[in-house]
């Protein structure tokens, strides 16, 4: 695909998006920098972990300079998904230049206007964020639903063949269910909003995970309600949405924290402004559509700053200049397998094991999603244990006592990368639970982890029919 020229268009009306002349900025209440916003006929906020449409009548992305919108650029049948890069002066979206084409990455630069093709491919690629040292995250749809991947930021028809950027892409995520990437926290790290349980479950939760897909992780171990939406402050604080409310993870906090904010239906994934204030997607009943509202953290009003006649305005980003997150040194060996290491099993925020513990088991799952046993392997007396299990697959573990009942399991799965070494404290302890200052006696004994890579070809559903739960 070859780059072409854009251009920035003034506030017209055009047969695609003409309720464009309907919008109303509120002059009194001007964000102190030029932004850009995500506006739709209907928006479907986690449609996509569902592997379906967030934008089913279409979106354009407005370009709002001291209070008035115009579309960011023409000849698209639909945009959406701005990202700003990290020195202000380019723009990651995801686009369609024909509306019965897919999704694809696109990036403009805002001085001259071009414009260069990202990713090429049959299947949609959406929500495309900039990643430290020349990539950019985004989901691809597969028959597993929206997965996470990381590619250079290139032009697809120069520097790669008809699958565009993607054949230099790197897959992150592993499981039989959807993900979105939500924010590049300061750290490197991908904060994304998946299913909880991860793989298996339907309500939205935030994870995080590596650039390179490794250390997979729940942001917080206090699951309950629905969140998404999640977006970094500068002062390290996430926001997030519960949909008729605000949270944030705090890091003293090994919990998610309220926000009193005033009651409104929020969209999620807000920009934080300048002088500190927030700029939200917000909407006072279900009827209504999401406007862009100005919130002072304290305060008890909402400020309105932009609203459409018919149109959900939503994902705000501004068009300044913001920190490089930390580039992620990846650590991966060159294994189709990886190591993990347990400290104590018998640890969890679930209390003491009612029976020993003597063994662990690890499954998968097949083609159809059903979980299969790999096999198990035994605990030490101080709960520790190391195993090499396959790489860039869903996996969960399974801690049995000496008649092979379960005592506890995973609900969801994780996985680990290929050439990836992990190690946890305990099963499901939380993030606030240190390890113990000591060697683990399965190390004591060996450093070889116990190869459970080969299934045994016995399924959950034959295991259960034999007694075990």
């Amino acid at each position: 695909m070859r780059a072409r020229a854009g251009t920035i268009q003034t506030a017209v009306c055009i047969a695609f998006f003409a309720p464009l002349c309907g919008f109303t900025p509120e002059a009194s209440h001007k964000i102190d920098s030029d932004y850009i916003v995500t506006a739709a006929p209907a928006y479907e906020p986690l449609a996509a972990l569902k592997g379906q449409e967030r934008f089913p009548k279409g979106a354009q992305l407005l370009f709002v300079h001291d209070g008035k919108p115009k579309l960011l650029l023409d000849g698209f049948a639909a945009t959406a998904d701005a990202s700003v890069s990290f020195d202000g002066s380019k723009v990651l979206f995801a686009g369609k230049e024909a509306a019965t084409d897919p999704w694809q990455v696109w990036e403009l630069t805002l001085a001259d206007h071009s414009l260069h093709q990202v990713t090429n491919g049959s299947n949609n690629a959406v929500r495309p964020l900039y990643l430290p040292g020349g990539r950019f995250v985004f989901a691809q749809r597969t028959p597993q639903g929206f997965q996470l991947r990381s590619a250079p930021v290139v032009d697809a028809g120069v520097n790669a063949s008809a699958e565009g950027a993607q054949d230099d892409a790197t897959t992150l995520t592993f499981a039989n269910a959807s993900a979105m990437p939500s924010d590049v926290l300061a750290d490197g790290r991908i904060l994304f909003e998946s299913g909880f349980p991860l793989g298996s479950g339907s309500t939205p939760e935030l994870f995080l995970v590596y650039s390179d897909g490794s250390g997979v992780e729940s942001y917080r171990c206090d699951h309950g309600a629905a969140r998404w939406g999640g977006k970094q402050l500068a002062s390290g604080d996430v926001i997030f949405t519960h949909g008729s409310s605000l949270a944030r993870f705090t890091s003293p906090l090994a919990h998610e924290e309220r926000i009193l904010a005033p009651r409104a239906e929020y969209a999620g994934r807000l920009a934080e402004t300048q002088t500190g204030g927030w700029l939200l997607s917000t909407r006072m009943a279900a009827t209504k559509h999401y406007s862009l509202m100005l919130w002072t953290p304290g305060s008890s009003t909402l400020q309105t700053v932009l609203a459409g006649n018919n149109e959900d305005l939503v994902e705000p980003v501004l068009v300044a200049r913001r920190t490089t997150p930390k580039r992620h040194p990846s650590a991966l060996h060159p294994w189709d397998y990886s190591n993990l290491l347990a400290l104590d099993a018998r640890l969890s925020r679930e209390g003491a094991l009612k029976s020993a513990l003597i063994s662990v088991q690890l499954e998968t799952q097949d083609a159809n999603g059903h979980a299969v046993v790999l096999g198990a392997s035994p605990v030490e007396q101080d709960g520790s244990f190391f195993i090499k299990v396959p790489g860039d697959k869903p996996i969960r573990v399974a801690l049995l006592d000496a008649k092979g009942t379960v005592l506890r399991q995973e609900r969801g799965w994780f996985w680990a990368r290929g050439g990836e070494q992990r190690y946890c404290v305990g099963c499901h302890t939380g993030p606030e639970r240190a390890p113990e200052n000591k060697v683990p006696a399965v190390l004591l004994r060996t450093t070889t982890p116990v190869d459970l890579t080969n299934p045994t070809h016995s399924s959950v559903t034959q295991r259960a029919a034999a007694g075990g739960h």
